[in-house]
């Protein structure tokens, strides 16, 4: 067996320092098969501190020295490394940036404010994909921003866990997550310039100023902000402030973007334009997003995946597409869609739905699936106002008073009362502007076959 020779200290070392005395081991030693003094016999004039270091400094050169005794000579040895998991897209130059993608997973995460027994949100379980743009809508108080806020580190997960790729978050610092925010205000240091602010979290980074500077102005160009760089945030307007807020988070390069209504402060017109950009933005980037948002619209336009939720409770995500054309619940179908759909609990026959004289045909299937779990001979059906038909007072349609008229340009929404008495039931209809009634007008209404929606009518399940 080879032996190996360390260096040693003289025999009469204590005029070395503790630091002089902790570099040294015993002159010979065998590698392999014999075990290590801690510490040297006569290390009564070291301290507790200079025992331990001494020790573990010894181990740690005969661990290295047993590397050196196994690697053959003349030659390196070097681990094999496994291939990364984490995948990168490769994009254009000049036209795309490369970031590195990142899953986000929600593993029955629960947020449970202090002084409340009702969870805001309640095991949300939910997976986000690389480079995905996923949209959480719902009505105020749904639990949308605080999942948000739950995955940046801004609010306490109760239960379950949180996940970016495969690492656990849960209760890692904000800083520690790799994420980028975009609020609703733009968050903007009024007294430095665009490229200041762009610029200011890479400064706390110590990042280099070249490299500062070439992130900044990539970020610039892409968000078309390259005129304003010296400009400060008083002298924009809002959708340039909103659009420098997320470049701050572009340079930045994260995992994982977040933003929080971030259109909630802008004008219509305006609105409608910067969520395109956004929506751009992000397909250009591949970067995964989660975006918050109580407006429907947005949420229909601009997500590839979009969640709804309700009380803390994920209720349906799926594509816009899928939500729109098959609703899981009555919820989902009354929130999805613009005007909301007509939704009506009606008694149940043989046929199908009976509301008044108007028949709704449902196949047997539909029949025995209300009929079941409490149904108690009642079914709720649903029909969008672009899937109703204004006909004649002889095919059987529902009369209707005319309430109000919305004159869009290229379409027209009627909004009514049924014409009958004891039955208060409120209907929209959506029409060609060439036909539209007049205010005070009875129409007849009559949804198409085979475009109405059945739901359970005591569990609210789509059926």
């Amino acid at each position: 067996m080879q032996n190996v020779n360390f260096p040693t200290a003289p025999p009469t070392d204590r005029h070395l320092g503790l630091r002089g005395r902790w570099g040294f081991a015993p002159r010979r030693a065998r590698v392999t098969g014999m075990r290590m003094p801690s510490v040297p016999p006569d290390a009564s004039h070291l301290g507790s501190v200079g025992k331990a270091v001494y020790g573990a400094v010894t181990r740690t050169t005969f661990r290295l020295a047993s590397a050196a005794r196994a690697t053959p000579a003349g030659r390196h040895h070097t681990a094999p490394v496994a291939p990364s998991t984490r995948i990168v897209r490769h994009v254009p130059a000049g036209e795309r940036k490369r970031f590195t993608m990142a899953t986000v997973t929600y593993a029955k995460a629960s947020r449970i404010y202090p002084g409340t027994e009702r969870p805001a949100v309640n095991q949300l379980d939910l997976q986000i994909g690389d480079g995905e743009f996923l949209v959480l809508v719902g009505p105020s108080g749904c639990g949308k921003s605080t999942s948000l806020r739950m995955l940046a580190g801004l609010e306490d997960v109760d239960d379950g866990a949180i996940y970016i790729d495969d690492r656990d978050v849960t209760h890692l610092p904000p800083k520690a997550r790799d994420i980028a925010m975009v609020f609703q205000n733009y968050a903007l240091y009024p007294h430095m310039t665009v490229y200041e602010n762009m610029a200011f979290a890479l400064k706390l980074r110590k990042t280099s100023k070249s490299e500062i500077d070439r992130r900044v102005k990539e970020a610039a160009a892409l968000l078309q902000l390259e005129e304003y760089l010296s400009r400060k945030p008083k002298a924009l307007s809002g959708g340039q402030r909103q659009r420098v807020a997320m470049g701050r988070a572009i340079v930045r390069e994260p995992q994982v973007f977040l933003m929080d209504e971030p259109l909630s402060n802008l004008d219509a017109k305006l609105r409608v334009q910067t969520r395109t950009q956004i929506a751009s933005l992000q397909a250009k980037l591949g970067i995964t997003t989660v975006y918050v948002t109580h407006d429907q619209v947005e949420a229909m336009t601009m997500g590839h995946r979009v969640a709804v939720m309700l009380d803390g409770v994920l209720q349906q995500v799926d594509t816009p597409r899928a939500l729109y054309d098959t609703p899981s619940n009555v919820f989902v179908a009354g929130f999805i869609g613009s005007p909301a759909m007509n939704i009506k609990t009606v008694p149940l026959t043989e046929q199908g739905g009976s509301f008044a004289d108007m028949n709704i045909p449902l196949t047997r299937e539909q029949v025995e699936a209300a009929r079941a779990e409490g149904g108690d001979g009642k079914v709720t059906v649903g029909f969008r106002p672009e899937d109703c038909d204004l006909v004649s007072p002889t095919e059987g349609g529902m009369p209707v008073v005319v309430e109000l008229v919305e004159d869009l340009g290229s379409d027209a929404n009627v909004y009514g009362h049924a014409a009958l008495e004891g039955v208060n039931e409120r209907f929209v209809v959506r029409t060609d502007r060439r036909t539209m009634p007049n205010m005070g007008d009875t129409v007849f209404v009559k949804p198409r076959t085979g475009q109405s929606h059945v739901f359970h009518a005591a569990t609210g399940q789509r059926i």
